[in-house]
């Protein structure tokens, strides 16, 4: 059986931690910046954590060489 591809569209939302969580870049930090408080915007540029739900989806399925 041929190894298992990367998602490439997963790779580039989510990456692998050292101690194993997944972490990813979250969202509304684009664009209609104005109408959005700055406390909003300065916790929005904290990376965020993955819950242990769909982690293992993640792991084995999208980022299987990761």
């Amino acid at each position: 059986m041929p190894k298992m591809k990367t998602k490439k569209a997963a790779s580039k939302r989510f990456s692998l931690t050292a101690s194993g969580k997944v972490k990813y870049k979250k969202m509304n930090l684009r664009h209609i910046l104005t109408k959005k408080t700055t406390k909003r915007k300065r916790n929005l540029r904290k990376a965020g954590f993955v819950d242990a739900g769909p982690v293992y989806q993640i792991k084995k399925k999208l980022l299987p060489n990761g």
